[in-house]
């Protein structure tokens, strides 16, 4: 049976609905590091009160068995002074290590595709392209979901304060101040470890929130899914130099 997902990503305020738009796009900066490291964790079997580190390891453990995945997602962000939300909704590919693939479909028709070392963020609407490099920085939260970054090794790892039933919630600082964001706090079911929802919190106070459904595991996603060809005439912008 395929259960839902839930994840709630702090990006910075923005002005106006021009910046609450673009702030998804934020999402190649800030990511979705923790999403799968806890999405298919199994705890050690047998162990009735695992300690919160236990937890994170036996997540880790379990996800670095996932080579790639797919799945749906409805966005809501909210955020700036009034608190403005905004939802979109699309599909998410990722294949280890470093490829991910998030296409929107409404309201509005954007693609964000890293390919492992180049990330493009388009937007079909005004046909326009942002390019820039994926971050090297692996505690970006982007880069959990392609493979990078280790929940055990980069985060300091506590019980979180606001368990739900039947479920483990971990509060993750990282040990590195990271400029995006403060800490992330992860929900996993108990009897899953099938991630339940991510929170990650900044100072300014907004909030994403990424509900997931149809997750398929270790489809067999090839390279030409995560390459993306600008089309012509679009408005390119390069946001520093590539390194391969």
């Amino acid at each position: 049976m395929t259960r839902a997902v839930v994840v709630t990503l702090s990006v910075p305020k923005g002005r106006g609905p021009t910046r609450l738009r673009y702030a998804t796009a934020r999402l190649a900066a800030l990511g979705l590091r923790g999403l799968t490291l806890v999405a298919f964790g199994a705890a050690a079997a047998g162990q009735t009160a695992p300690s919160a580190q236990d937890v994170a390891a036996s997540l880790q453990k379990k996800y670095d068995t996932i080579r790639d995945f797919s799945t749906d997602f409805v966005h809501t962000h909210e955020g700036g002074v009034l608190k403005r939300k905004r939802e979109e909704r699309g599909t998410l590919l990722v294949k280890k290590p470093g490829k991910m693939r998030w296409n929107y479909t409404a309201p509005d028709e954007k693609v964000f595709v890293s390919d492992g070392v180049r990330l493009t963020q388009y937007f079909a609407d005004e046909n326009r392209a942002l390019v820039s490099a994926v971050p090297e920085n692996d505690q970006a939260a982007v880069l959990f979901l392609a493979g990078r970054g280790s929940l055990t090794r980069d985060f300091n790892v506590s019980f979180g304060q606001n368990g739900a039933a039947g479920a483990w919630t971990l509060r993750l600082e990282p040990k590195q101040p990271q400029q995006e964001y403060d800490w992330l706090e992860v929900t996993a079911a108990r009897d899953t470890f099938l991630l339940q929802s991510l929170t990650v919190a900044e100072k300014q106070g907004s909030r994403s929130t990424f509900v997931f459904s149809n997750f398929k595991e270790n489809p067999g996603l090839t390279d030409k899914t995560f390459a993306f060809a600008i089309p012509r005439g679009a408005e390119v912008t390069n946001a520093g130099p590539i390194k391969r």
